[in-house]
């Protein structure tokens, strides 16, 4: 925060670190074992796009192409609701994916509209997205090669609206986008809002994005103290640039200070926070042991 201190706006605007600067970093500071699995992360990402996303999810039912049914994971929406009911949410799905083009530039607008909708199905969402809704569309472009997954999830209130007061935007998809292109250096060419009537007549907002567009996760537990140092260095710089770009750097950069007392207070929030983790796994744990909850073993991804 520092550094993006004292640098001017179109500075920090345009600081990215991309795969190239993540090669070099890995080239300058880790060993033979942490270049090969930088470089190992980066190839498997370029492998997770709407290619591999309609191989995995995708398959083919009476000559057309649909997606395929994993429930209660994915449940394609022919198997939600009676056909007479399917047709209409059908048509609202697909106004949905014609609407939401508003919220992209223009290009992608026109990109967006070069494909035509094929299915739906609703997708169970990640630990984080608990409680809310999530669809998924499969798009095809000129044929069965040239598919698009992309991923409408539910955008409520900010947890934070009721200290810090009620968001600018009206939609909460808005909002949601806004933070993301805000942030982010790069952010998914798809990604948008729409406000659409849900099966139950409600009203909610959603933003919209690729399912898949070469998103990497790398795996702490795997890397030695070394590498573990650098990649706290890499996270802790994406998230100073994602600050000094939505907040006032140099006032965040002065309450931080030089010493090490925020340090200190992040560290033990992050062991208590930890130790509360294991806390909650117990309990769930001994819920499942005692028979109050069921529990089942799945195969989920929650990309």
């Amino acid at each position: 925060m520092t550094r993006f201190a004292g640098m001017g706006h179109l500075a920090v605007w345009y600081a990215r670190i991309d795969a190239d600067r993540l090669r070099e970093v890995a080239g300058q500071q880790l060993a033979k074992r942490g270049r090969k699995g930088v470089a190992r992360a980066l190839a498997t990402a370029r492998t997770k796009d709407s290619l591999q996303a309609f191989d995995k999810l995708a398959e083919v039912v009476d000559g057309q192409t649909r997606i395929a049914a994993d429930p209660p994971l994915i449940v394609p929406l022919t198997d939600l609701l009676p056909e007479a009911e399917r047709d209409v949410v059908q048509a609202e799905f697909h106004r949905l994916v014609q609407s939401y083009g508003r919220s992209l530039a223009s290009d992608r607008r026109h990109l967006l509209a070069s494909f035509r909708l094929v299915d739906v199905a609703r997708k169970v969402v990640g630990v984080g997205s608990v409680g809310t809704r999530c669809w998924i569309f499969l798009l095809r472009g000129r044929d069965g090669d040239d598919p698009l997954f992309l991923q409408a999830k539910e955008a409520d209130t900010s947890v934070l609206a009721p200290y810090v007061g009620a968001s600018e935007y009206e939609n909460q998809g808005e909002r949601v986008v806004s933070g993301q292109r805000l942030m982010q250096a790069a952010s998914d060419i798809f990604l948008g809002w729409e406000r659409v009537d849900g099966m139950d007549g409600r009203r909610r907002d959603f933003y919209i994005r690729q399912l898949r567009d070469w998103k990497g996760i790398a795996q702490p537990e795997l890397m030695v103290p070394r590498g573990m140092r650098v990649f706290g260095e890499v996270c802790g710089t994406t998230l100073a640039r994602a600050h000094a770009r939505s907040g006032d750097r140099i006032a965040i950069a002065g309450y931080l200070g030089r010493g090490e007392s925020f340090d200190r207070a992040l560290t033990t929030f992050a062991e208590r926070y930890a130790d509360q983790n294991e806390r909650d796994h117990q309990a769930l744990v001994n819920a499942v042991r005692d028979g109050r909850i069921t529990a089942a073993e799945t195969g989920t991804d929650s990309s």
